[in-house]
């Protein structure tokens, strides 16, 4: 995997609910209740774009005004934004960008499943081990 894979995957799936899921061949999309927040093109040969993510319309036309990002193919109509270039913002920007993507697909979702979200555990706290206590010191003894 490419080093923007590897990050992007990480942040994604560090999002409470998120999961991820190949579509149409060549694409990683991150979801929460199965609907997309991110895609992730896992083969760069076949598309140019590299990530894409939902934004709000006001960005949307901040951000297509920048070199190396673009209206995504097929969701711009819903403000989506490609990036072709992974150099055209910094990381910090992008991860920023994706967490308000999150947060968008999430307010959309129907009243009842984001109360069922709230109220269950997030998918990275059920999958960890239990800590192992640690032993207590020694009580130290008075003279």
């Amino acid at each position: 995997m490419e080093s923007y894979l590897e990050w992007v995957r990480q942040f994604c799936l560090s999002l409470p609910h998120a999961t991820e899921k190949v579509r149409w061949e060549h694409n990683l999309l991150f979801c929460i209740s199965d609907k997309m927040f991110c895609v992730a093109n896992l083969e760069p040969a076949v598309s140019t774009g590299r990530i894409a993510f939902k934004c709000t319309p006001e960005k949307f036309e901040e951000l297509v005004e920048v070199e190396g990002l673009i209206p995504a193919p097929y969701m711009a109509r819903n403000h989506w934004v490609s990036v072709r270039d992974m150099n055209a913002l910094r990381r910090i920007e992008m991860e920023e960008l994706i967490h308000n993507s999150y947060r968008l697909v999430l307010e959309r979702l129907p009243k009842k499943t984001q109360a069922a979200l709230a109220a269950a555990k997030p998918l990275s706290q059920r999958a960890k081990p239990p800590k192992r206590a640690r032993p207590k010191p020694a009580a130290k003894r008075r003279k």
